[in-house]
């Protein structure tokens, strides 16, 4: 991504994820996240704050909630399998594209104290969407009438599972590719629930 087209936010937060992940939350300065976006430190606190609150601001702009909340009400063809299977694969594509930011939220939790429930907020988000869809499925005889948020949050465990797999570069399943597990793992899905 060419940052001179982006504005001083956008390149402040995406510093700020590029050396954060490569160096950890405690070793980096605000002033080397503005340098790295070639602006200054005082612009950095102009706009954010703080780093922590950049962080938190990167971790809203860059995660999933809002394309899934446009997936959810555009893309849609009320068809089982075809719409988990396009959940499934902009998931991935969303998270491997946020792949630094997953990195440091799950590395830096712990040492910024308010920052687990600010990450847990998009999960929370994807279950309640997830789960209204579910219903609505049941409710238009497409799906079995069983338990909704159950359902969804087992079909996003299984993402989150197939993706903290591949985060660490496949090392722990190396036979099995991303591509033909989500597949066939949509098709089994699909196939218990429909009636």
């Amino acid at each position: 991504m060419d940052s001179s087209k982006l504005g001083s936010s956008d390149r402040l937060l995406l510093a700020a994820l590029n050396l954060i992940a490569a160096k950890g939350y405690n070793g980096v300065t605000t002033l080397e996240i503005a340098t790295e976006a070639g602006l200054s430190e005082k612009t950095l606190f102009r706009q954010f704050g703080s780093k922590q609150k950049l962080l938190e601001a990167a971790f809203d702009r860059y995660h999933y909630a809002e394309e899934m909340k446009k997936l959810f009400s555009e893309k849609l063809v009320w068809d089982l399998e075809k719409d988990l299977l396009l959940v499934s694969k902009t998931y991935h594509e969303i998270m491997n594209r946020n792949r630094k930011l997953i990195q440091i939220s799950l590395k830096e939790e712990g040492q910024l104290p308010g920052f687990r429930e600010r990450t847990h907020k998009h999960p929370l988000q994807l279950l309640e969407i997830l789960t209204n869809y579910f219903i609505t499925m049941s409710e238009k005889g497409k799906m079995i009438p069983t338990n909704p948020e159950m359902h969804a949050f087992s079909f996003m465990m299984m993402n989150f599972g197939a993706f903290m797999n591949d985060l660490d570069s496949h090392k722990n399943y190396s036979t099995i590719s991303l591509e033909p597990f989500i597949q066939e793992s949509v098709k089994i899905f699909a196939r218990a629930l429909q009636p």
